[in-house]
């Protein structure tokens, strides 16, 4: 069974694989991701969701 799960990823990863792993799950680059999160950055709330999903995503294992 092929279930899509939502991790940090260690490959393309820049900091903490969270924007790579956010990509990967909606199927979209991870640059449109971390231009997101830079953009809500600029009112802080971009910096406390990064935070947040760092620390509740788990990291991806290996298969």
């Amino acid at each position: 069974m092929n279930e899509k799960r939502l991790t940090r990823v260690e490959d393309g990863k820049v900091i903490a694989g969270v924007c790579a792993g956010l990509a990967r799950y909606l199927g979209v680059d991870a640059t449109v991701v971390r231009v997101v999160f830079v953009l809500l950055g600029l009112f802080a709330a971009g910096l406390l969701i990064y935070l947040i999903l760092w620390l509740i995503m788990p990291a991806e294992t290996a298969a």
